[in-house]
This record gives C-alpha cells, sequence and structure tokens, in this order.
C-alpha cells in the first residue's frame, strides 16, 4: 500500500514558491508573466525590499504590485512561504506586532543581497519592462488578501457576535463602495 500512496505524491508542492507561481501565470496570462520572475528572483527582491525599509508581508506584496505598475501582483499564498523560507535560512528576521510579523534584513541577508546587486538589477529592469496598464492585478490582490484575512481572522475559533457584525458591516460597506465605483 506504501508503494501505491507514493506514486500519488503530488511533487508541484516541492517547486520553490516561484515556479508554483509561474505554473499559475501561464494560464492567466498566456506566459507573459511567467518569464518575469526566474528561480530565486522572488527571493532577491524581497531582500531587496526589506533593504529599503522593515516591510509587513502585506507591503511586500503592494510594493512588488507597484514596481511593475500592476502587471504583477505576488499571492499571499507566494509571499508568506517565501518569507518563511529566507527566515529559516537565517537571511531575515521578524518581529511580531500584534497580529502581524514585521521583517528586517540580518547579516547574512545582507550578505546574500550584496552578492547578488547585478541579479537585481536585472530582476528590477524585467519587472519594468512588463509594467501594465491593466487594473485587473490590483483587483485580484486585493481579493486574495480579504479572503487571506478572513481566514486568518475567522479561522476556527468562536468570536463574539459584535466582532460578526464589524466584520459583515466592513463587507457590505466595501460592496457599496465597489457599486459606486
Amino acid at each position: 500500500m506504501k508503494h501505491h500512496d507514493h506514486h500519488h505524491t503530488d511533487r508541484r508542492h516541492a517547486r520553490p514558491p516561484e515556479q508554483i507561481h509561474d505554473h499559475h501565470d501561464r494560464h492567466r496570462r498566456g506566459g507573459r508573466l511567467a518569464r518575469l520572475f526566474e528561480h530565486g528572483d522572488l527571493k532577491l527582491l524581497i531582500l531587496h525590499l526589506i533593504a529599503e525599509k522593515p516591510r509587513h508581508g502585506y507591503e511586500l506584496i503592494k510594493a512588488v504590485e507597484d514596481l511593475a505598475g500592476g502587471a504583477y501582483a505576488p499571492s499571499p499564498g507566494i509571499i508568506y512561504p517565501t518569507l518563511t523560507l529566507l527566515e529559516d535560512l537565517g537571511q531575515i528576521t521578524a518581529t511580531t506586532e500584534g497580529a502581524r510579523k514585521s521583517y528586517t534584513l540580518s547579516a547574512p541577508g545582507q550578505a546574500a543581497l550584496a552578492e547578488s546587486q547585478g541579479a537585481i538589477s536585472t530582476i528590477l529592469t524585467r519587472i519594468s519592462a512588463a509594467q501594465s496598464r491593466d487594473p485587473a492585478p490590483p483587483i485580484l490582490r486585493a481579493m486574495e488578501n480579504l479572503k487571506m484575512a478572513l481566514r486568518l481572522k475567522l479561522g476556527n475559533a468562536e468570536h463574539p457576535p459584535e466582532t460578526i457584525q464589524k466584520i459583515a458591516a466592513a463587507l457590505d460597506l466595501a460592496a457599496r463602495q465597489i457599486e459606486e465605483a
């Protein structure tokens, strides 16, 4: 039975986050964004952005999206595993601020970034060239952030009725604002 289970292992989950994202981008964008990040590029870009200033995961998503002019918006499912990997490698450190973590560059992270300045320049050039005026990526990113926030907040725990009402009111307000946009 163990031999049978082994054949059904899904190897996609063992791939680095950039490769998983590239696979999805090919289906969504016909390969245009698949070329945006090569293996390891997102890790370097995150180190570069954290070197500019300490950032939360959401701030990193927004910073990458801003750099790409809306042509690319990494999902939380790509950013957070990459942050965990960088933390495991000792290249960044996390400080918990309430419910969020703020990430800063460590000495090994600074060294890795210094060794990769040429690659960073190439990545930034590639991102700049891929910029788009398409408004969909920022909306998709915001929708993913909303889903993640709801999952994190609601989880499996019970919440008082007033918390549920506040969340419902915020969602209703957002829906009204979208309808009026």
